[in-house]
């Protein structure tokens, strides 16, 4: 029962792995600049990556449990960023933006000049009809499902 549960926290974990160097290639490799919303999708998976290194270290019950969290949150993340990009409801009305101390006012400007515009309710790739961000939604769900049986391997052990 253990191998299982060692191998579906490794497809769970690697799966995160998966669609974060994807998002990251799309964004460096394919040119994709990705807006907030696509970049607050990451860091759950990130999460769940450290979650489940931390889970074949230690065979901890409550571990595989903070897995399938991460895995929801960025597919809730995702389906909120899903109906922004499909009309809705309306999204964030905030930029972000990196710290400014010490630019001069034309450094500044050119710093916004220069900067992508990208908007979080407009699609910017799709594939059979759904945007990168439905794409997580769904994946993000199937790892949560693969964490919480990893759970359920944990707790009969």
């Amino acid at each position: 029962m253990t191998d299982l549960r060692k191998f579906l926290i490794l497809i769970a974990a690697g799966g995160s792995a998966a669609v974060l160097l994807g998002a990251i290639g799309s964004q460096f490799i394919g040119g994709l600049a990705p807006c907030h919303l696509c970049i607050l999708q990451r860091w759950p998976h990130a999460i769940a990556v450290v979650i489940g290194a931390l889970a074949l270290a230690f065979r901890a019950r409550l571990l595989p449990l903070l897995g399938a969290l991460a895995a929801l949150t960025t597919s809730g993340i995702g389906v909120y960023h899903t109906g922004v990009e499909r009309g809705w409801w309306e999204g964030p009305t905030t930029c972000t933006s990196g710290p400014i101390g010490g630019m001069s006012a034309d450094e500044l400007l050119n710093q916004i000049m220069d900067a992508p515009l990208v908007r979080c309710d407009e699609v910017a790739w799709q594939f059979l009809g759904l945007s990168m961000a439905s794409w997580n939604a769904v994946i993000s769900l199937g790892l949560a499902l693969i964490w919480i049986a990893a759970w359920r391997r944990s707790a009969q052990a």
